[in-house]
Order: structure tokens, then C-alpha cells, then sequence
């Protein structure tokens, strides 16, 4: 079997998957797990890879499947706590304060609070607690869903306090072999790390800076009575406004302290600016933009326990303050268990894992659940209950709900995080091929040549594609990359940048991602729907980042340690 047929097969569960579920719209339930099936079929016939390691790998998936819905199952839990407290009346109530336009409140809201969270926990926590905080505002659940699918960018690469980069880059790259080179021209590989950080940090803020108003467009285009883009484009000024005020902090935290925190610093300031100046009115445009009347929205639109103020009824009324405290102690708490590292040693000490699965090396799985951010979630939700006073019958009245929507979310994942582990762990094989994801790879460079730039962020999104994370992308990619660049005398430096950048914009369309933010909102089923919509941001992203790297290659010139000593 040639390669390009294997590079085929290879992509041929990325593309049926898109067909089901993008072109013949079928639910997610019943779309992956004939995916998984596919893809176990390739994996053992034409990667010939072991029974035994597909199997392992189908474990290793439902153990970060059980990580996952603990994530989802507490984002859902913190919401309808805030819905029985009246916590949630609460802070709609104070959005109205700032100002009653939607578009408004999906950059402050969406866009920039859920940097903040992007920054301090990633692995899809920010749509998982945007999105149902954004449906509680009275935003259709399909919006929201979208507005919390587009957070998944900019921000990503240093998302979870630098892991991408951190975990990814660092991991992905065969280290001391770059070390070896570096220290023969008198170089070291902190500088050299460094200079990664900040090149990702400077394309995303190039790229990034229009994704509040591509987020704002796509949101009017497609949720307003009109269907206009006109109306999205009239924000213009106010959604470059925030734009710079979240990315010119963001860049220069990436470029001075580092990967850990340039998403919430960027957030942080970004909120500080933007918060009081929509408050004054500053740069919003007169017209006031809001969904259709609720009685006219497509069933489509709707999520299954979508959140109904009026039936939250005869409770004492709570301040926009305390409606908020949970909010900002989750975000509090999330930065410090990240950051404070006895606190973080106490929190992983309980955890619970399968080292080399089944005698497989390398197939690990484990779970944390109280550093994981569902068990923060849930020791938020807690509180909140001692906070608002609530009775024990409300407390739970939102387990029961919580749980129950959990089990829609779970069916989904059990198929889709093994088929992502088995394509990733298929580099083991009889056979002696590389990895599916790698096998992609080298067929899209194979197939471009000198051009090869332009895709190379592409590259990256279909790491994070397959396995939802830009961390993954980046150990399984970061490499590949890194080769490439050397072979066409490049930057690698830069080339890796591109793949992080990529990896991240690939978030958007990673379909776990989507059904695990589907899933906080009553709205599994409609996957395709979502993915159809971010698809286009998603594309904006790779096309404007690979534009850059052309410029930068053979416009600009971009050099790195390894290529100057190789030219002395």
C-alpha cells in the first residue's frame, strides 16, 4: 500500500465524520460511534496495529472521557445552582446595567470573560461555562454555543496557565537533540523556548485582534431576525476597541513573562478597559441589537433545559454582586490551584490512573478530580449554596438536573475520545508506519512544497481537529514541524509557532469540544449545525495565520538560533 493511500485512510474518519454529521446532519449519538468503528478497522488492517493496543487505546479514551464529563458535569451543576439561588436573575440583571445590546454582551461575556477562564483552566472549560452563562442571559442555546465554540482560539495557546506550549511544545520537540545544536553555537534552550512563546503570542495577536468582531458578525449573521451582516459590521469600532484592549496586554505578556499567563492578563485588562467604557456608552453604536422575540426561534435554536427566569419564583432578591462572587471565586480558585504549587501537589495527590494500559507503553490514562476543573466547579457550587442560603430541596433540585444531562453528553464522548486515541497511538504498529495524524501530515507538506508555510497552521488545527486539544496537536505535531522547517531551511522556531497558532484555531471545529459545550446547554443532537457555523471563523483564522507565515518567511526574513548557526 502506497502512501498516499494510507494518507487516504487516514483521513477517511475526519471525512466521514464531517459528511455525517456536517452534510447529512446526523446527531452526534449516532454519527461517531460508526466513526469509531471506521477508524478501529483502519488501525488494525491497514496500520496493523495490535488488537490489544486499539483496545488499550479505547480505555485510555474512557478514562479522559470520565475527565471530560466531570468538567461538563460541574459547569452545569455551578448554572443551575445559580438558577435556583436566583444568582442568575442576578447577573442578567446586571448586564442590563452595562448595556442591554447583545452584541455588547457576547464580547464582554463571551469573548472576554472567556479568555479569562481560557487562560486559567483551558480543555474546553471556557465554552462549557460561558455558554450556559450566556443562555442564561437570554441568549438562544445555539448562540451561545457558537460565541463559546469561537473563545476557543486566541486564547488557546496559553490556555491552562501555558500547557499548550508548556506540556506541548516543550514535550512535542525532540529536545536534546535541539539542545545539542543550540549549544554548539553558544545558545540554550530557554531562548530558544522563549522565542516560540513569543512568536505564537505576536501571530495570534495579528490574527486575534479582528476575532471579537468576526465573533460579533458571525453571531448577527446568523441568530438576528435580518440575517444581516451589516448589523454585526456596525460594532466595528467598539469590537476593534476590545480587540486591542485584550490582545496589546496579551502580546507583551507572551513576549516579557512567558506562555503562563498572556490569556488572563489579556482578559484581565481587557475587562478592566472595556466593562467601564461600554458602561459610558464608548464607541457603541446607537442602535440597539437583540434576537428575535423567543416565541420565534427555530426549534434548532433551543436547547433542552434552557433557562426561563420566569420560573424562578418567589425568591428573596439577591445583588448583581453575589450573583457574580461565584464567577469570580471560580476564577480565583482556578488561577490559584494552577499557580500555587503546594496547593496544586494537594489537590493531584488524589488520583486515580492505568499506567502502559493492558502492557501497552506509552498508553497512560488518569484522572484528578479535584484538580480537575469539574471538582473546582463543583466546590464552587457548594459554597454558592452557603452564600445565596439556599434550602436543601434546591440543592437538589440542581444535582438531579445536572445529572440527568450528563448521560446524553456521555454516550457521545465514549466513542469519540477512543477513536481520537487510537489515531494518535496507531505510530506502534506491525507495519512500521507512522502515526495516522502524522501520516496526514506529511502528505499535506509532501503535496505543497515550498508553500508548505501557508498550511502549516492547518497542519495544526488538524492535530487539534482529531483530538480537541491544542496540547495533543502540539506533542503529536510540534516535530513534524520542526523537521519540515529544517529541510526547507526555515525557521523552525517560527514553524512551531505556527503550529500552536494553528492547533488552537482548530479548537473551534474539534468535535468533542462542540459536544461538550452542546451538552452544558440541552443542545446535543445539533452538532453539525454549530460546525457548520465555526467552520467559517476557523477558516478566517488558518488563512489570515498562514498569510503571515508567508510574509514572515520569504517577506520578512524570520531567523532563529539553529538557522544562524547553521549559516556560520
Amino acid at each position: 500500500m502506497n502512501d498516499v493511500t494510507l494518507a487516504l485512510l487516514a483521513f477517511l474518519p475526519l471525512v466521514l465524520a464531517g459528511v455525517l454529521l456536517v452534510g447529512l446532519r446526523m446527531p452526534a449519538r449516532t454519527a461517531m460511534p460508526l466513526v469509531y468503528v471506521v477508524t478501529a478497522l483502519i488501525a488494525l488492517f491497514a496500520w496493523e496495529v495490535s488488537f490489544n493496543r486499539v483496545l488499550a487505546s479505547t480505555l485510555q479514551g474512557l478514562i479522559l472521557t470520565v475527565s471530560i464529563l466531570w468538567i461538563i458535569f460541574g459547569a452545569i451543576l455551578l448554572l443551575n445552582t445559580l438558577k435556583h439561588s436566583g444568582g442568575i436573575a442576578a447577573i442578567r440583571k446586571g448586564f442590563s446595567g452595562i448595556s442591554p445590546d447583545r452584541r455588547v454582551q457576547a464580547l464582554i461575556v463571551g469573548w472576554l470573560f472567556g479568555c479569562f477562564i481560557e487562560g486559567a483552566s483551558g480543555f474546553g472549560t471556557p465554552a462549557a461555562v460561558a455558554a450556559p452563562l450566556m443562555v442564561a442571559l437570554g441568549f438562544p442555546a445555539l448562540a451561545a454555543v457558537v460565541v463559546g465554540m469561537m473563545i476557543q482560539s486566541t486564547p488557546v495557546s496559553f490556555g491552562a496557565v501555558g500547557t499548550p506550549i508548556v506540556v506541548g511544545v516543550s514535550g512535542g520537540l525532540n529536545r536534546d537533540v535541539i539542545v545539542a545544536q543550540l549549544e554548539a553555537g553558544g545558545y540554550g534552550w530557554l531562548e530558544y523556548f522563549r522565542l516560540i512563546t513569543a512568536e505564537v503570542a505576536i501571530v495570534h495577536g495579528l490574527v486575534g485582534i479582528l476575532m471579537p468582531l468576526v465573533l460579533v458578525v458571525i453571531m448577527v449573521r446568523f441568530f438576528g431576525a435580518n440575517k444581516s451582516w451589516k448589523e454585526g459590521l456596525s460594532i466595528t469600532p467598539f469590537a476593534l476597541f476590545t480587540g486591542i484592549s485584550f490582545v496589546v496586554p496579551y502580546v507583551l505578556a507572551g513576549v516579557l513573562l512567558g506562555p503562563e499567563f498572556p490569556s488572563m492578563i489579556g482578559a484581565l485588562i481587557g475587562l478592566a478597559i472595556v466593562v467601564p467604557a461600554a458602561r459610558r456608552g464608548f464607541l457603541i453604536p446607537k442602535d440597539t441589537w437583540d434576537f428575535p422575540e423567543r416565541k420565534s426561534w427555530p426549534d434548532e435554536w433551543l436547547g433542552k433545559f434552557d433557562i426561563k427566569l420566569d420560573d424562578i419564583v418567589g425568591k428573596t432578591p439577591i445583588s448583581t454582586f453575589m450573583g457574580w462572587v461565584p464567577y469570580v471565586l471560580l476564577a480565583a480558585f482556578l488561577v490559584a490551584t494552577r499557580t500555587i504549587d503546594p496547593l496544586r501537589e494537594t489537590l493531584t495527590a488524589l488520583s486515580f490512573g492505568w499506567s502502559n494500559i493492558l502492557g501497552e507503553a506509552g498508553v497512560t490514562g488518569s484522572i484528578a478530580p479535584l484538580y480537575l476543573p469539574g471538582g473546582i466547579l463543583l466546590f464552587v457550587a457548594l459554597l454558592t449554596a452557603l452564600l445565596h442560603r439556599m434550602r436543601f430541596g434546591e440543592l437538589k433540585a440542581a444535582f438531579s438536573e445536572s445529572s440527568r444531562t450528563i448521560l446524553g453528553a456521555g454516550f457521545v464522548l465514549i466513542f469519540t475520545i477512543p477513536m481520537v486515541r487510537i489515531l494518535i497511538n496507531s505510530g506502534v504498529n506491525a507495519a512500521d508506519l507512522v502515526s495516522m495524524p502524522v501520516a496526514m501530515a506529511q502528505f499535506v507538506a509532501d503535496s505543497v512544497g515550498e508553500i508548505y508555510p501557508f498550511f502549516a497552521p492547518a497542519v495544526g488545527a488538524l492535530g487539534a481537529f482529531i483530538a480537541g486539544s491544542n496540547t495533543v496537536s502540539n506533542l503529536m505535531l510540534s516535530d513534524f514541524q520542526f523537521n519540515v522547517a529544517q529541510q526547507l531551511g526555515l525557521s523552525s522556531v517560527f514553524m512551531v509557532a505556527l503550529q500552536s497558532v494553528g492547533a488552537a484555531a482548530g479548537n473551534m471545529i474539534a468535535i468533542h469540544n462542540v459536544v461538550a459545550a452542546s451538552a452544558t446547554v440541552g443542545l446535543l443532537g445539533r452538532e453539525g449545525i454549530t460546525l457548520r457555523i465555526t467552520i467559517l471563523p476557523t477558516l478566517y483564522y488558518l488563512v489570515v495565520a498562514g498569510t503571515i507565515a508567508l510574509i514572515g518567511f520569504y517577506v520578512i526574513g524570520v531567523s532563529d538560533p539553529l538557522m544562524r548557526i547553521s549559516a556560520g
